[in-house]
């Protein structure tokens, strides 16, 4: 659903003060922390796994910077939970997936904002996997969109 401009603002900065998806979560199996040196953002992601490299068990962020970043956070992180999506469902998202959360004036002008907790994200899910591979219980590709 693409919004109006001023519609698009008001739920940025609604979300962005009231993240549904803020805290911390303290039975995660990696904590990864993302930042966007050029603007000051941050976003520390924590992921609880299922155990077999598929399932994502739980998710949460905390974080700091602008409506931008810290909205998209938390509006990727729910629609991960309200989808149940994959661990390679979340490494096939791409940057302009992003465009649904935040929009295509804000993904246009200020992409690493609107991008940082995808990247963010990523990262802990290929953290978690190399952790199970380091225990013996993954054998699959950390992330199949970078080995092929």
């Amino acid at each position: 659903m693409e919004w109006d401009r001023e519609t698009l603002i008001q739920i940025l900065i609604e979300e962005a003060r009231n993240p549904r998806m803020r805290g911390r979560l303290d039975e995660a199996d990696v904590t990864v922390s993302g930042g966007n040196p050029g603007c000051g953002d941050v976003v520390q992601i924590y992921l609880k796994g299922t155990g077999d490299g598929h399932g994502i068990a739980g998710v949460k962020f905390e974080g700091s910077g602008c409506n931008v970043s810290q909205a998209a956070a938390s509006m990727l992180l729910q629609k991960v939970v309200d989808d149940g999506l994959t661990m390679d469902q979340v490494l096939h998202l791409r940057g302009e997936d992003m465009k649904q959360f935040v929009g295509e004036s804000a993904l246009a002008t200020r992409p690493r904002c609107a991008t940082l907790a995808l990247s963010t994200l990523k990262e802990a899910v290929r953290q978690y996997r190399r952790k199970l591979r380091a225990e013996g219980k993954w054998q699959g590709p950390i992330d199949p969109h970078q080995e092929r």
